[in-house]
């Protein structure tokens, strides 16, 4: 354990600077992909022609290795942070829209009709209706993304120490110190599980009309009297 948090020189970061740079790499992308998916589902949703093709090609993009972005993105942006997320970017739009568009339209007719009655507008009642209503799945959504952008920023330790905690796993074997690559698998592990868990307390606050787990179960569990019965 002593030389755990011994970061090498070369990094040119301690570990809670990998740490925080690993968190800024990873949310980020996922922040910009969600102000992309937004209006995008919106289209998608209102168009319905255009989801098949939004979806095929936000696929396509998806599985386009990320060594092949960075191959591309490298001469225009060099070997910098920007390099690294914009693949991620990219990658969030094939979680991020499909999530939004199913939550969206999983909205009562009956509520939109309302909206529409009271004179709300196709994008006020989006931001004010359908959205509020959809936040679980979108948040389903972030939570996937956000896991998944917090393990693909390692790769970008291949141009040039950009993967931030992921160039622990190069420098391991470089340096040929195995508890280097154990520190950034760990630390990895543990900010995908803070992460989730705080996207889980975001939708609780923002869904308070939503039973919690306990209380779903208590509803659906029958009272003696009438079990008895």
């Amino acid at each position: 354990m002593d030389g755990f948090f011994d970061i090498p020189s070369d990094l040119q970061h301690s570990w809670i600077g990998l740490v925080g740079l690993h968190v800024r790499e990873a949310g980020l992308p996922v922040l910009a992909g969600l102000l992309i998916s937004l209006p995008l589902a919106q289209l998608c949703v209102r168009f319905r022609w255009l989801y098949p093709p939004v979806l095929w090609v936000t696929t396509v993009l998806y599985a386009i290795p990320s060594l092949a972005f960075f191959v591309v993105l490298i001469d225009y942006t060099g070997q910098t942070e920007l390099t690294v997320m914009i693949p991620l970017t990219v990658y969030t739009l094939v979680i991020l829209v499909p999530a939004i568009v199913d939550g969206v339209r999983s909205v009562p007719q009956e509520t939109i009709a309302a909206a529409t009655a009271m004179g709300f507008g196709p994008v006020r009642r989006y931001v004010q209706v359908q959205l509020p209503i959809a936040v679980p799945a979108i948040i389903a959504g972030l939570r996937v993304a956000t896991v998944s952008s917090i393990s693909l920023v390692s790769v970008g330790a291949l141009i040039g120490n950009q993967g931030a905690l992921g160039n622990l796993i190069n420098d391991a074997n470089i340096y040929n110190r195995p508890e280097l690559a154990v520190n950034a698998v760990l630390t990895m592990a543990v900010l995908a599980i803070l992460a989730d868990g705080l996207l889980v307390v975001v939708r609780l606050l923002l869904t308070p009309w939503m039973p919690s787990g306990a209380r779903a179960r208590r509803a659906q569990r029958p009272e003696p009297e009438v079990a008895a019965r």
